[in-house]
């Protein structure tokens, strides 16, 4: 399995070995990495917060870094089992209806149940009937659920904080944290956005902290400060070790009174509304009349 992605994708393009393997692909207009999990033993794999690239200023999107990895999944024979969102991102647009087009079979695009009230909250903001959402996505996923990817099991964990439906996914000793704990000198996500809590995400930050120290937590975003490439894994003894907002020692009360000032001085995420317009539909870009349909 040596192939390698296309020239376009291969600056910030990562490989970790163990089980699963994970590949890891960062779009730096939006600081995200997207995950692709794999069983070494039969190809199978699943995607993990896949982006669409969009241009706020033209309001158009664009396929760049999905057809990246769609070349990068061609060139290394892998066989897709599902499409995995860890919450409705409020930063990028997901990529996820793009990928289930292309990709071979009715690939589900699969989310934790709270959407719906994420849903409730957005869809009239954006001339949307919220009941016209339950089919949106494929598979709504339980708290603790799990299923296959190939011969591995992944478990769904509920880490609300950043955003009341948000969920990890947990496949052997790998955790996929979403907007939860970032590398350790960047600390955690905010907790800010309508059905968010700084003491929700504290509560998530510890449950990830609690598993084995040696299991490896691979986090949705980078923004590393001058001098440090983008990274996306630390392990759980490295975030216990140096995180800055929950190193081991850090009470709830200072992680609390030290994420909510951070959050009072940030400013929304450029591309707010059309990320959650369209992520809560799964995917699909509005048609020129507002209705939905996918990104093929």
């Amino acid at each position: 399995m040596r192939a390698l992605p296309g020239e376009s994708c291969r600056e910030h393009f990562r490989a970790f070995l163990g089980s699963p393997l994970v590949f890891s692909f960062f779009d730096k207009q939006t600081s995200t990495w997207t995950y692709l999990a794999v069983d070494p033993a039969t190809r199978e794999f699943v995607v993990i917060d896949p982006v669409l690239d969009y241009d706020n200023t033209t309001g158009t999107a664009s396929t760049q870094t999905a057809d990246c990895i769609l070349d990068f999944i061609k060139r290394k024979g892998l066989k897709i089992s599902r499409i995995l969102e860890t919450h409705a991102h409020a930063d990028h647009l997901t990529a996820s209806q793009y990928l289930k087009a292309k990709l071979p079979g009715n690939v589900p695009v699969c989310i934790g149940k709270r959407i719906t009230q994420v849903q409730k909250m957005f869809a009239p903001r954006y001339g949307l009937d919220p009941a016209s959402l339950a089919d949106a996505f494929d598979i709504y996923l339980e708290d603790d659920e799990e299923f296959k990817i190939g011969e591995l099991s992944c478990r769904v964990i509920h880490i609300p904080g950043h955003t009341v439906d948000h969920i990890g996914y947990v496949i052997g000793k790998s955790a996929f944290t979403g907007d939860s704990i970032f590398m350790p000198d960047i600390g955690s996500a905010r907790a800010d956005f309508p059905g968010g809590n700084a003491k929700d995400l504290y509560s998530s930050l510890h449950r990830l902290l609690a598993s084995p120290q040696d299991y490896r937590l691979f986090p949705c975003h980078d923004y590393p400060p001058e001098g440090r490439d983008p990274n996306c894994i630390a392990t759980v003894d490295e975030q216990r070790q140096s995180n800055v907002h929950v190193k081991t020692g850090i009470s709830e009360s200072c992680f609390i009174k030290v994420r909510e000032a951070r959050d009072a001085t940030l400013t929304a995420p450029k591309l707010l509304h059309p990320s959650l317009r369209v992520n809560i539909c799964a995917g699909r870009l509005p048609s020129e009349d507002g209705s939905r349909r996918t990104s093929e």
